[in-house]
């Protein structure tokens, strides 16, 4: 490998690597604008401009490869006097927007401006005048003013999503960011140029004007919106939700998601989320303690389990629990002798990028820890059936996916002939309106475990902010069901129960949360089990 030398320190870097990643990758930071990491180089901000030794004059790092020998400065003073030079004319014409601007915060302008800019300004010409606020599209607004030109929106539509809706028109000092006529940005991945987007000109609509961002905690996470997992960041305030951000993973969704699963999150912080039991007396759903909730799931499922060695009883689970909560979830079932056992997965479009089929974080998951009927067992369709000839007198339902899948007259019929019904869902849907006992459920973003995506990597999340006083998350619901069927000091810590998982299903031997990281990690056998 070439050895280099950046400010005296000696590097190893990969042959033909470019010079600013590898300073980069090395903890040397050099200021950049267009460079970005999974688009090509444009080289045009010339603000990764260093000195290297035997070079004439200075070079721009992000298109320099690296070459053996090669030494370094970045600190000099003929490159300082560079940078002052480019911040000078990037800011010939930027408004002095910080104050209103939703990128105040975290916008490199703003942070080059301080560290590197001058603090007077010699120009006496009137800023140029352009389009704020433009609607470009159903998800992104644009204010030209403040674009400085560095083109990584136009090359993200043209290499990533190949739509090529955006644009740099005319030329020189009149050269503006806009849309092809015609040709609104609505590309799936829209938001994602504002992501990228190193100034304030590409806004995301939803978050525009809502928070300052040096308000906001930072957890990471997994989206959990279709089978791919992209990793994505989940930026909270006082126990809300006010965006979801990309988080970098090259090996599941680099640096990008979808539209569709970045603006999925409100229904975290909906008034109308289930927050305590519902046991049904005298035909109503009312309002029970949990103690009350958990005997009357376990008297329910004990005596048909007895009746009929658990073959009277139907278990649907859902794609969105975690691996932890499912391998639980799977215990309850064993012990009473359950064999029809199912997940019940939404599906929809998908593209050639990251969205997949399958409309949940986990189905791979489910299915990998033996959410399946057993060989004496039914999936989903003759659960049903089997509800509705009588054989099935138990129904217990995880999920609202049920409802959107299942043949809605067959489903209907099932419900109506069922003894008695257990939906454990995070809102009042219709399946848990039919319920007889209903179970508020956790989401995403209220849980630590982990889950498994369509390529066979497990990957975890982290609770952003805890559920309200007295409510349950998942895998606590059903350890309190294990205790009532089974004794033994029965917890939930999902470390612990991943240590369980990865003892006794072989495809996850061995795994621990060390070996996850925060970049998940891939099991041997990748490829079994996959879905969406």
């Amino acid at each position: 490998m070439p050895t280099i030398t950046i400010d005296g320190r000696t590097i190893e870097a990969p042959a033909n690597a470019m010079l600013l990643p590898v300073a980069l990758e090395n903890g040397i930071h050099i200021p950049h604008y267009c460079w970005h990491p999974k688009l090509s180089i444009d080289g045009n901000c010339r603000m990764c401009q260093v000195e290297v030794e035997g070079s004439p004059k200075l070079v721009i790092s992000c298109n320099t490869p690296i070459r053996d020998g090669m030494v370094v400065r970045t600190q000099t003073p003929v490159v300082q006097k560079a940078r002052r030079a480019v911040m000078e004319l990037l800011l010939l014409n930027h408004p002095l927007d910080c104050p209103i601007c939703d990128k105040a915060g975290e916008c490199l302008l703003q942070d080059y401006s301080f560290n590197f800019g001058s603090r007077e300004g010699r120009s006496r010409e009137p800023r140029r005048k352009l389009q704020k606020r433009k609607d470009i599209g159903p998800r992104v607004v644009l204010d030209q003013e403040r674009c400085i030109l560095c083109r990584r929106c136009v090359r993200f539509c043209r290499e990533i999503t190949g739509t090529n809706e955006l644009g740099v028109f005319n030329m020189g000092d009149r050269s503006v960011l806009d849309v092809l006529e015609g040709t609104p940005l609505a590309n799936d991945y829209s938001i994602c140029t504002a992501d990228i987007c190193p100034v304030g000109a590409l806004g995301n609509k939803d978050f525009h004007h809502q928070l300052r961002v040096w308000f906001l905690k930072k957890t990471p996470s997994v989206c959990p919106n279709c089978a791919n997992g992209c990793n994505i960041t989940v930026n909270h305030y006082r126990d809300r939700i006010w965006r979801l951000m990309p988080r970098r993973n090259d090996d599941v969704n680099q640096t990008w998601m979808c539209d569709e699963g970045r603006l999925n999150y409100r229904y975290v912080n909906s008034p109308a989320r289930l927050r305590q039991p519902l046991l049904r007396r005298d035909g109503q759903l009312e309002p029970c303690a949990w103690e009350d909730a958990i005997a009357a799931a376990a008297s329910h499922l004990r005596r048909a389990a007895h009746a009929t060695q658990g073959h009277g009883i139907g278990a649907v689970a859902s794609p969105h629990l975690t691996n932890e909560e499912h391998f639980r979830f799977r215990q309850v079932l064993q012990v009473l002798g359950v064999p029809n056992i199912d997940v019940a997965v939404r599906t929809g479009p998908s593209d050639h990028l990251l969205i997949k089929a399958e409309k949940a974080a986990n189905a791979r998951g489910a299915r990998d820890l033996g959410l399946q009927p057993t060989a004496d067992g039914v999936g989903l369709p003759g659960m049903l059936e089997a509800a509705v000839s009588g054989r099935i007198t138990v129904l217990y339902v995880c999920g609202a996916d049920l409802w959107e899948t299942a043949d809605r007259e067959l489903l209907t019929k099932a419900l109506e002939r069922v003894e008695y019904l257990i939906v454990q869902d995070i809102f009042q849907s219709p399946l848990a309106e039919r319920a007889h006992l209903v179970l508020p459920a956790a989401t995403f973003a209220e849980k630590v475990g982990t889950f498994t995506n369509h390529a066979g990597r497990v990957q975890r999340l982290q609770r952003a902010f805890p559920l309200q006083d007295g409510q349950l998350d998942d895998g606590e619901i059903f350890t309190r069901l294990l205790r009532q069927f089974s004794e033994g000091p029965w917890t939930f810590q999902p470390d612990a129960v991943l240590t369980e998982i990865a003892a006794s299903v072989p495809a996850y031997s061995g795994l621990t949360s060390a070996r996850i990281g925060p970049l998940g990690y891939a099991l041997a056998d990748s490829g079994a089990g996959a879905g969406g």
